[in-house]
């Protein structure tokens, strides 16, 4: 990625308010550990990737550090959605040694979770990166962590699908049979506000409702390879009215076959929900006892 996303203003609020609420979880009434430090004493600190990872998150270790000492110096030597080797150094820090020390837990639980979620999806996406078929994520992100991981998706080259509740329709099968069937449901959305509207359907019946019903974009959900092909051919044959979404029961195994069928969309809740935290770490590189 040549250029990390943009954290937009309304992000930042919600990252600051939300790295705020983890630094008083771990905090709370004092850190007692960082006042064997004398309180004015400043340090230099590097933190160092321990695996080969992309990097997402600096923005959320940055606040973690500068909530605690705004004057904190930060440097960072590579980008949000850079791929990195293990052992490269990533950051260098300097500042008030208390501050240091407190925000290392938080700043570093950030990282590794969202360049953990960035990592996994620039693997998957590589698997089908000359292909037209765009990688999305799901709902199945970590409680609270929502536009972060959203966030971290884009750093390793995924797409967003909406983010909640509130931008987009996504008609499941709940849905479906509490409106009193597929063309309903869409109705009555259309009717609610000017949003895309898609249509999740489990067979051909009801494909051929979600088409006939004016659905933006129909997800196939568990559909076999051929059954998703005759999708695709079907939606071809009458000039591609809807977009289409393939999930349910894909991974880095068939996630190439499936979009090599044609489909617009794979959506993919692993990415999110199934990280495993990269490993990093935090060390104290110079003990200048410089006082502020």
């Amino acid at each position: 990625m040549s250029q990390p996303p943009v954290i937009s203003p309304a992000l930042r609020l919600e990252l600051t308010k939300q790295v705020a609420q983890a630094l008083q979880e771990d905090i709370a009434t004092g850190d007692i550990n960082a006042e064997l430090i004398a309180a004015r004493q400043r340090d230099r600190a590097t933190i160092t990737s321990r695996e080969p990872m992309v990097l997402a998150g600096q923005a959320w270790a940055d606040t973690a550090f500068r909530l605690l000492d705004p004057a904190m110096d930060i440097v960072w030597h590579v980008s949000d959605g850079a791929q990195v080797a293990a052992d490269t150094v990533l950051a260098t820090l300097h500042g008030n040694t208390r501050a240091l020390l407190s925000g290392e837990r938080t700043a570093l639980n950030f990282l590794q979770t969202l360049s953990a979620t960035a990592t996994s999806v620039a693997r998957h996406a590589a698997l089908i990166a000359d292909l037209p078929t765009q990688l999305l994520d799901t709902r199945k992100t970590l409680p609270l962590l929502r536009h972060a991981q959203k966030y971290a998706v884009r750093c390793g080259g995924g797409y967003n699908h909406r983010i909640g509740l509130f931008d987009a329709f996504l008609l499941k099968e709940n849905h479906i049979m509490a409106s009193g069937g597929i063309g309903q449901a869409v109705a009555n959305a259309r009717r609610i506000a000017d949003l895309p509207v898609e249509v999740e359907v489990e067979n051909f019946d009801e494909l051929e409702q979600a088409i006939a019903a004016r659905a933006d974009i129909i997800m196939l959900d568990n559909f076999s390879l051929a059954d998703t092909r005759t999708a695709v051919t079907r939606v071809a044959a009458l000039g591609k009215p809807c977009k289409l979404e393939a999930s349910g029961d894909i991974n880095a195994d068939n996630l190439r076959e499936v979009a090599l069928t044609g489909v617009d969309y794979i959506s993919l809740g692993a990415l999110t929900k199934h990280v495993r935290a990269v490993d990093l770490s935090m060390r104290f590189v110079k003990h200048d006892l410089a006082t502020a």
